[in-house]
């Protein structure tokens, strides 16, 4: 039965017109709790989502394995979870949509660590064939009642390599599963549960490392194989030593190909001029950039999930984990380990402790030292405490402190020579920068940049006094903005074979005034920069000089392009190109939805300081299955 295609405005083009034309029937439906604004079902009319009731819920109650190895699971499919869920009929009969399930049944082995299917399959392709952890296939579904089924595996359950199976093991079912409601123009809803028991009773200890929610954080949904392998739990039931790779003969196990995945580009054997390349369907992630440093393992490696296994990256090292990411150390060999060769695991934290007493040793924190992150730099610090003469037509005067992590004020001498810089930088008004000149001798559009090194009065606390050389306009209006940025450079362990020097700056401050005795208007805030950390970590550009939006803003206005910059591309082809514009809201956009414009011919390529090119062309941001499609590219915007 199809209603009416005017009930089901909820297509390709529902967002567009809520838009458009404000439909009554898209914005103002009640919101059913479940869905949200990725979900087609968010823009439906309410009678629409009252006789669908989209969604798509599974929930495991039990499951059993009979003495002969029958696996068998008894599970609940419903719209959505919790008490106001309704129960759906698998066939798609008695409620709308049919419902295709796929189940999944692992065991961990004593003394092991990592799961091991019971379900496999082998894959040929190019003459190579391997061995893939698979989904049940041929099983049986009994009916308990609408919405409630029971399945039964076809595949008995075995000890790994054949025999009876181990009763007193960790065993996890897998089920995943798709609601297809097209015929509503409602597209398909994707679901995934997990179940942990041990057949022959008692507490189940799953490998549990990593949770889906850490994963989310960048991913939005983890998922992959369609969308409907969903959490890093279903995930590593297959992604074991089991799993092999048909492409390149490589073993798909989690620890390895997550790693080098998010190593991408950075893989020294990627630097060296191998792709790297993987997957039945082979996608290249040799362009993978991490938004957040691959060294800061514990991003990922987080110790606050509940996890029980949280801290095994630590307590665990192994060959497989660190080779992964160090793919050119070669452990039969010794080669680029300086420990030598290594024919097993049990020295590996012998000498990589989890965490040593200098940075940058062969502790596992220390190894993975971020030189901008040291915890041996005495750290900057900025405030901008007042603005006084900030009126139209005047030069505004700014009181500034800049101290260390300890309080000790920082003098002007200190922030002069090396990676050394202090810069205030003034825009206005802040309904909108970019429109405003601050002098004919001013190049950057809509605001300017001093250094108060050579003229700032300060006292030994901290506490400076500049006056700037270029006044607010006369005929200024509304509300302005002064931000203030600073950067120190660093040797780390001077006067040993781990010395390296790096910089790292301060946290930017923007203070807001009026020019002409109005309400003073902040900015309006439209991003905050908690959400670009969510994925990024810890988001600084332009050589640690600005790391906050209210900052970035100041520059990358609507008049703000790379025109200054064209000329000195170090590719010659772009040297003649038109100039790209930079505004906040277009370049970033553009920068996290890259693979859209390929798909339409577009280029964004930006030339940064110095020349330096930076194709935002084919970057996407690493939402639900985007780690399947090929490379991600997040290349960083050289230092001012």
């Amino acid at each position: 039965m199809r209603l009416p295609s005017m009930v089901f405005a909820v297509g390709r083009y529902a967002a567009a017109l809520a838009v458009i034309v404000g439909s009554v029937v898209l914005i103002g439906a009640p919101r059913r709790t479940g869905f949200n604004k990725h979900d087609k079902a968010y823009y439906a009319d309410a009678s629409t989502v009252q006789y669908v009731r989209p969604g798509l819920n599974i929930s495991i109650v039990s499951a059993k394995i009979a003495t002969d190895g029958t696996i068998s699971v008894d599970y609940k499919l419903t719209d959505v979870a919790g008490s106001a869920a309704q129960s759906l009929d698998l066939t798609g009969v008695q409620t709308p949509g049919a419902i295709t399930l796929g189940f999944l049944a692992a065991y961990i082995p004593q003394g092991q660590e990592q799961y091991y299917s019971y379900a496999f399959k082998t894959v040929t392709q190019s003459g190579r064939t391997v061995t893939q952890a698979a989904p049940d296939s041929g099983g049986t579904t009994q009916t308990v009642a609408l919405g409630e089924y029971i399945y039964t595996f076809n595949t008995k359950a075995a000890a790994q390599g054949g025999g009876v199976f181990d009763p007193a093991a960790t065993h996890r079912i897998g089920i995943y599963g798709r609601r297809d409601l097209t015929e509503f123009d409602l597209g398909t809803n994707l679901a995934s549960a997990t179940f942990d028991f041990v057949p022959a009773g008692g507490t189940p200890t799953p490998r549990d490392v990593i949770r889906s929610a850490t994963c989310d954080k960048c991913h939005d949904q983890i998922s992959h194989h369609g969308g409907m392998r969903r959490g890093i739990e279903m995930c590593v039931m297959c992604h074991t030593p089991q799993t092999s790779d048909v492409y390149t003969g490589q073993v798909l196990d989690a620890k390895v190909f997550y790693h080098k995945i998010h190593m991408g580009s950075q893989l020294p054997s990627v630097q060296a001029g191998k792709p790297f390349v993987e997957g039945n369907d082979p996608a290249d992630y040799s362009t993978v950039v991490l938004p957040s440093d691959p060294r800061r393992c514990s991003y990922c490696h987080e110790s606050t999930t509940g996890a029980t296994q949280a801290n095994a990256w630590l307590t665990h090292p192994s060959r497989a984990a660190c080779g992964s990411c160090h793919d050119d150390v070669d452990f039969a060999s010794g080669a680029n380990h300086p420990g030598g060769p290594q024919p097993d695991d049990s020295l590996c934290s012998t000498c990589h402790l989890p965490q040593g007493n200098l940075e940058f040793d062969a502790s596992i924190k220390g190894a993975h030292t971020i030189p901008q992150e040291s915890t041996s730099a005495p750290g900057v610090n900025v405030n901008i405490t007042k603005v006084d003469n900030g009126v139209a037509g005047k030069a505004p005067s700014v009181t500034f402190t800049i101290k260390d992590n300890a309080g000790h004020g920082i003098s002007m001498a200190d922030m002069t020579g090396g990676s050394n810089r202090i810069a205030l930088v003034m825009a206005g008004p802040t309904t909108d920068y970019g429109t405003t000149s601050f002098g004919s001798d001013v190049t950057t559009p809509g605001y300017v940049s001093e250094n108060p090194v050579p003229s700032a009065q300060c006292s030994p606390d901290g506490t400076c006094l500049y006056t700037f050389q270029h006044s607010i306009p006369a005929n200024a209006t509304g509300t302005y903005a002064i931000g203030i940025e600073a950067r120190r450079g660093l040797t780390i362990l001077p006067g040993t074979t781990s010395q390296q020097t790096t910089e790292y700056g301060a946290k930017n401050v923007v203070y807001y005034f009026s020019v002409d005795g109005s309400p003073v208007q902040p900015r309006r805030t439209v991003v905050a920069i908690n959400n670009c950390n969510q994925c990024h970590a810890r988001l600084s550009m332009h050589g640690e000089n600005r790391n906050q939006i209210e900052m970035c803003v100041l520059c990358h206005n609507p008049d703000d392009t790379d025109a200054s910059m064209r000329p000195k591309a170090k590719d010659p082809a772009q040297q003649a190109l038109p100039p790209q514009a930079i505004n906040f809201a277009q370049m970033v956009h553009k920068i996290h939805t890259g693979q859209n414009m390929v798909k339409f011919n577009r280029t964004y390529v930006v030339v940064g300081y110095g020349g330096s090119i930076n194709d935002f062309s084919n970057n996407f941001a690493p939402v639900p299955k985007s780690i399947a499609n090929t490379g991600v590219r997040f290349p960083a915007l050289s230092p001012q």
